[in-house]
């Protein structure tokens, strides 16, 4: 036994030790990092870190040539002969000599442009020689911040893992992963097995480094994990690049390189800035060099993204493969000021792979068995890029201290800070944990749940909650209780809950509520109650009905299968009017005619209700399909991302029964289909469905009915979006026979108005819209729309501006609608 394991450590000592080590610098000794190290005539090798250090792994002694690679300076080979491990080779690499050779140049005859063209058309000609593949994969992320903020909103912000010094700067977050993957163009597919997981101070190791996201394609027109920015070879790349050839080199295998400058149409454009360079003849990607603005990827709080890739060309299959890839980002937010890089290696590509139908499933991530518990020595053995000093110190600070992080001692020490009441939690919450035993109690203060409307009054709550996580794969429960206060109605309405989790991967949920609550006539909730309260005080318009709900209701829900999930409810309530009980407002009382009643059904009638009282019991099964949908499977947890080439669907039946009045019983059906199409440099497209039908006409309560999303309101803080209508009334409409509304969107980004000379510069994305409502017992209700979205100014664009129109039996109407297109 003692030889084998001898035998073993000689072997892992023997793996560790065949190498090629070494530094690389420009000609003033600076380090260089991201260079490609690789022997010649391969697609196989390593990069260097931060530092300039690189580590190439072989197999054996002998003669080699050293490829050493790097986008703007001259590639070299080295000619070594290796006798023994490890080999050690400096390098210094010269700064291309880029040049361009004297060419007239005319507005007909642009030599960036012709060439450009020329990879357009031949981009499915140099993808298909990669059609498919298998790969290792390797990444690296890395995050500081500097000057990090002792507190956020009064809670102070803590030492972020360990890593910062004494002026609270340093490294937050360091992670690395090996990955298996494969690759099928036609029809797309993906598929990653993590092998080797791990991030700096964390016993689960979860990296979230995904190998499908972090392939940046610029062969596909848009980028959608960049926000969807154009590709500088896209179909349509001329729309919003202007191109600039800089000079020529040429690469190790005497190719001719062109180095070609991208200059946006628009600054503020989902487009790059930087350079790319285009293999000659060939007419494919050599190298990137590219950034992009926070104004231009649409993402406020970003500063700046920077991507760099590195393609090497392959003998098998003569073409050019990726083989390394950086993406640095900068971003500021409240304060805070993290930046950093992600680093990603592809090796041994195997472009000849035997795909059988058991290859590719809906499960396009998983992880191998205890990827996330590999030693020390598994890591030194495998890792293509060697550390840094720094990364190594804080893997050791952060692994050092993640043991004593986990003692009751430390947890309850950190608990006794946070635990603190302060002098604003009356108003906002408070909650005392204990961290080491994974429970915390809660008390909900009143700042979320205080509001007015004509029927409470200006109202308030507050409540206390329990939690207890039982594991770390998701099962936990929880209860609480909750009061609302109506200062007008003098009404103390309260309601109590219990929760319980079993896992993350299924979700098997159940909740369990008892009380008395004040819902909104149409069970959508169209209308958001801070819009309420506001139209309401300064405009006289008490768009809210609601009416009082005394019930016991239990609900259960979880994912059967992998895209089909199921939930059903069953409850019982006594279901009555409510009346107005003020007509205070901030405002004359005459405004806009004054207040209306709280009887939808009858605006002016002050003293009927809607419905009569009654008790019901109320039955909801419910299905929902997501067709072909992919998930990611971690160990403890399954992370569904849908699939946007197929629709989703839900089917709904709700029964009544066990009324007061057998008349209100009833049984309905519903569905909903919705989609969003992914255009490309076209934008996106939208639809959602929605019908139903009653078994039975009968006179219902009117919360029953069914009823569409409306709005009345031209500057809503929040809407349905593609949910709802633009100018509809709230209760204008509502069926208890037949009913169907579709609504139709097409965001066309730049697209269109991109086009445009003048209007281009202001970079707005047009956006057009149907929308349509038929009910058996109605004429068809319609609405079109033409938007503007991406507005602001800078970076900061969020707000969205449409132009509606709606007919209805022959009579038109219009207005603006202006919103926050966050919620679109």
């Amino acid at each position: 036994m003692k030889k084998i394991t001898f035998i073993i450590l000689l072997f892992i000592a023997f793996s560790i030790n065949a190498q090629i080590k070494g530094n690389i610098t420009d000609k003033n000794g600076e380090p260089l990092s991201f260079v490609s190290v690789y022997l010649n005539k391969t697609v196989t090798g390593t990069t260097t870190n931060d530092n300039g250090d690189y580590i190439l792994n072989l197999k054996k002694t002998g003669k080699y040539t050293v490829i050493f690679q790097f986008i703007g300076f001259t590639t070299l080979k080295k000619e070594v002969n290796i006798t023994s491990f490890p080999f050690k080779l400096n390098v210094v690499l010269a700064e291309e000599n880029v040049q361009l050779q004297e060419i007239v140049i005319s507005t007909k005859d642009n030599p960036a442009n012709r060439i450009i063209k020329n990879v357009i058309a031949n981009k499915d000609k140099n993808t298909d020689k990669y059609a498919n593949y298998t790969a290792k994969f390797y990444s690296r992320g890395l995050t500081r911040i500097k000057d990090a903020p002792e507190k956020f909103f009064g809670q102070s912000t803590g030492d972020f893992g360990g890593g910062l010094d004494s002026t609270r700067s340093g490294i937050i977050y360091l992670s690395e992963t090996f990955s298996n993957i494969s690759f099928q163009k036609n029809p797309k597919k993906f598929k990653e097995k993590i092998s080797a997981s791990k991030v700096s101070g964390q016993d689960n190791g979860i990296s979230f480094n995904r190998a499908e996201e972090s392939k940046l394609d610029l062969y596909e027109n848009s980028l959608e994990v960049f926000n969807g920015l154009v590709s500088p070879i896209s179909s349509n790349g001329f729309s919003y690049y202007k191109y600039k050839l800089v000079g020529t080199f040429y690469d190790k295998n005497g190719k001719l390189i062109n180095k070609i400058k991208l200059i946006p149409k628009r600054k503020n454009d989902r487009v790059f800035e930087g350079f790319i360079y285009i293999v000659e003849d060939d007419w494919a990607l050599y190298g990137t060099d590219v950034t992009a603005t926070g104004a231009q990827v649409n993402i406020p709080i970003v500063n700046s993204l920077k991507l760099k890739q590195g393609y090497n060309y392959s003998e098998e299959i003569d073409g050019w493969v990726l083989i390394n890839q950086t993406i640095d980002f900068d971003i500021s937010i409240f304060g805070f000021k993290p930046s950093g890089k992600f680093s990603y290696t592809y090796s041994d590509y195997n472009f000849k792979p035997t795909f059988t139908e058991s290859t590719f499933t809906n499960e396009v991530l998983s992880f191998d068995e205890n990827a996330t518990k590999k030693d020390t020595v598994f890591w030194n053995k495998l890792r293509p890029v060697p550390l840094t000093q720094e990364e190594i110190s804080d893997y050791k600070i952060k692994d050092s201290i993640k043991v004593l992080r986990k003692s009751k001692k430390y947890l309850d020490s950190l608990d006794a800070k946070g635990n603190k009441f302060g002098w604003l939690d009356p108003i906002t919450g408070y909650t005392f944990s204990n961290t080491f035993e994974d429970k915390s109690f809660s008390y909900n203060g009143p700042l979320l749940k205080t509001g007015f409307n004509t029927v409470q009054g200006f109202y308030t709550g507050a409540g206390f909650s329990y939690f207890k996580s039982l594991n770390k794969k998701g099962k936990w429960w929880g209860a609480g209780v909750n009061a609302n206060y109506g200062f007008s109605d003098k009404r103390i309405r309260p309601t109590a809950y219990f929760s319980k989790k079993w896992n993350n991967i299924s979700r098997p949920r159940l909740y369990a509520t008892i009380g008395v609550t004040t819902p909104q006539f149409n069970e959508r909730e169209p209308i958001n109650r801070l819009n309420n309260t506001l139209s309401s005080l300064i405009s006289n318009l008490n768009y809210l009905k609601i009416y009082e709900k005394q019930a016991a209701e239990i609900s259960y829900s979880q994912e059967l299968k992998n895209g089909i999930f199921v939930s059903g409810s069953l409850g019982y309530a006594k279901r009555k009017p409510l009346f107005n009980t003020t007509d205070f407002s901030w405002v004359s009382g005459d405004k806009n005619g004054g207040y209306t009643s709280n009887n939808p059904l009858d605006p002016t009638d002050f003293t009927v209700g809607a419905f009569a009282t009654h008790n019901i019991a109320t039955l909801n099964l419910a299905t929902k399909f997501v067709f072909g949908q992919k998930y990611l499977s971690y160990p403890d947890s399954k992370q569904n991302i849908g699939n946007d080439k197929y629709p989703s669907i839900d089917l709904r039946y709700r029964k009544t029964f066990a009324a007061t009045n057998s008349e209100l019983n009833s049984d309905v059906f519903i569905t909903n289909i919705k989609q969003i199409i992914n255009a490309g440099n076209f934008g996106n497209f939208r639809y959602n469905l929605r019908g139903g039908v009653f078994l039975k006409k009968k006179e219902i309560a009117f919360m029953d009915f069914l009823q569409p999303n409306g709005n009345e309101l031209t500057y809503p803080l929040q809407t349905g979006g593609i949910n709802s209508f633009g100018l509809l009334e709230y209760y204008k409409f509502y069926s208890n026979d037949k009913y169907a509304e579709a609504h139709i969107q097409h965001n066309f980004k730049g697209a269109l108005l991109g086009k445009i000379p003048l209007l281009n510069k202001l970079n707005y994305h047009l956006v057009l819209g149907s929308k349509a409502l038929v009910m058996a017992d109605a004429k068809p209700y319609t609405e079109y729309s033409v938007g503007l979205d991406n507005l602001g100014f800078g970076k900061w664009r969020f707000l969205r501006l449409d132009y509606v129109k709606s007919n209805y039996n022959g009579v038109s109407e219009n207005g603006f609608l202006f919103r926050f297109s966050l919620f679109n």
